[in-house]
Order: structure tokens, then sequence, then C-alpha cells
């Protein structure tokens, strides 16, 4: 049976596939390859975004499901794009832990000569193996797929046996993923990273901890019942103020959080759209000291 984690991958790259149909001064993620990784099923939903009323349809049953998720997601992505893009030429090496369908070591200039390791489920680690022999005919060079289960498996053998060396400076990127695992394997891959060498980055999201517990459910209580009642996938959170002690205990300095109002601010503003961001994730900017 596929790990139900596995599906999630597919979402947020129809998201941004459906972006694509903005033009450049509204677009928050600049991405040619998204609607390439999808399944067939998703390209024909893509190409339907491509009709202005089918997008707002689309966007309408995502705010109702989640209200602001869709908006999240851009941004995050957005994010560590950026964040990436700053680093270039500080760093020998990307990690993408749970990598998912992500894209940009094969989208992003600053990434063409940087080793880059994606580490994700076995399943999806198949799939996008596919995906690749289809588009290239092989996985590129700089590539290494790193199937993966995050729970029962160790990080650092995984990705020592796939040619990564831990005296890299590395930037890690841990997007969407904390909250389907436990926390002692969310500890477990701080251990991990506890050893990078120092001036590595890393940006990783987080759910927070008062939506997990039900406290405060942001306007989403059927994301709440979906992910925590029903299915049971999400387990981990943290609270925003926690965040920097939590770091500083794995050797890392939070450099900066961003939260709904932030990225209100930083991207949709200046984009002209009304589009809502969800508080539920936050995302977070760390150097290893």
């Amino acid at each position: 049976m596929p790990n139900p984690a596995s599906q999630t991958a597919f979402g947020p790259m129809l998201i941004v596939a459906i972006e694509q149909y903005y033009g450049e001064e509204q677009r928050l993620v600049q991405d040619d390859l998204a609607y390439q990784f999808l399944p067939a099923y998703l390209k024909f939903v893509a190409r339907l975004a491509r009709w202005l009323p089918a997008r707002k349809l689309l966007l309408s049953l995502s705010e109702k499901a989640g209200p602001g998720i869709w908006g999240s997601q851009l941004c995050r992505k957005r994010f560590i794009d950026d964040k990436l893009h700053a680093a270039n030429g500080e760093i020998a090496a990307v990690v993408i832990l749970g990598a998912g369908l992500d894209t940009r070591a094969y989208r992003m200039a600053d990434l063409i000569n940087v080793p880059v390791f994606e580490a994700d489920l076995p399943e999806n680690s198949a799939y996008k193996r596919t995906k690749l022999h289809d588009l290239y005919g092989q996985v590129p060079n700089t590539v290494r797929l790193v199937p993966i289960d995050f729970e029962r498996q160790d990080l650092e053998t995984m990705l020592a046996e796939h040619g990564y060396r831990g005296d890299r400076r590395t930037f890690f990127v841990w997007e969407g993923v904390t909250q389907y695992l436990t926390e002692e394997t969310v500890r477990k891959t701080f251990d991990f990273l506890a050893k990078a060498a120092s001036g590595s980055r890393l940006v990783f999201t987080y759910v927070r901890q008062d939506f997990m517990d039900g406290v405060n459910l942001f306007g989403a209580p059927r994301l709440y019942q979906q992910y925590r009642v029903k299915q049971k996938l999400w387990h981990f959170g943290m609270m925003p103020e926690q965040v920097a002690a939590f770091l500083e205990a794995y050797g890392w300095r939070e450099l900066e959080q961003m939260g709904s109002q932030e990225f209100v601010a930083r991207y949709i503003r200046p984009s002209g759209r009304e589009l809502p961001v969800s508080e539920v994730e936050r995302s977070v900017y760390a150097e290893k000291i």
C-alpha cells in the first residue's frame, strides 16, 4: 500500500502549474516545469484552469477546504526560491528533504552546477525518476534521487550512500513535510542537521501547534478534520515563539520567520492580487552556527 503522505506531493505542484497562467507581474512563482511533472489527470485539471472561470472555481473550492492554503503554498515556494537565489555562490550542495515533485534542480539557473540530493519516499522517488527520464532521457547528473522512509531509515546513512558529504556547506529545504512526521523523527532529522557545516542554510515549514491541538483552527475546521481527525496524517507542530530556542539546541540560528502577515506584505500586496494566506503553516530561514 502506498504511504498516504506520498499522495500529498501532487496538490502543491498543481497550484504552481496553474499559477503560470497569471502575467509575469502578478505571478508569485515562476515554474515552467510544474505542469510537466503532473500525472495525466492533473494535467487535464491544469489545462482547464487556462479558462479564468475554471481557475476561480478551483481556488474557491480550495478556500472552502482550507482558507488561505493556496496562497500559503505559493508564498512558501517563492520564499524558498528567493533564499536559494540569495545563497548562490555560498553553498556547495542542496538537500531537499521530502522533495516530492520539486523542480528547483531543473529550473533554477543558480543550481546548474550544484549537486542536489532529493530525498523522499520510495514511491515518490520512483515517480520522479520516470518523469525525469520522460523529460531528459535520464536523471540529470547533478541530481541524486534518495529513496527513504524518514520514519524507518537513517537519513545520514542514506544520503552518504548516494554521495553526500557532510563537510560541504549545504542548503537544506524541508518544505511541507514536518507535520507528517512524529516528533521523534523530526528530532532525529535535526540530530543530522546539527552535524551540518558552519554556514549551511535551512528553510523549513511547520504547522502551528495551536492548530494541531484544535485550540485555534484559523478558520479551517475542514482542514483540521481531514488531516488531524479523519486521516490522522499530521503529527508534529510548533509555536512561533519556540522556534529560535528549538533551533539553537541543534546549533542553528533563526534568521527569519514568515507567516500570513509577512507573506502578504512581501509577496501578495506587491503583486496587486487579493489572495488570502493561511497562518496554519509558517516558514523559517536559519543558518548553521
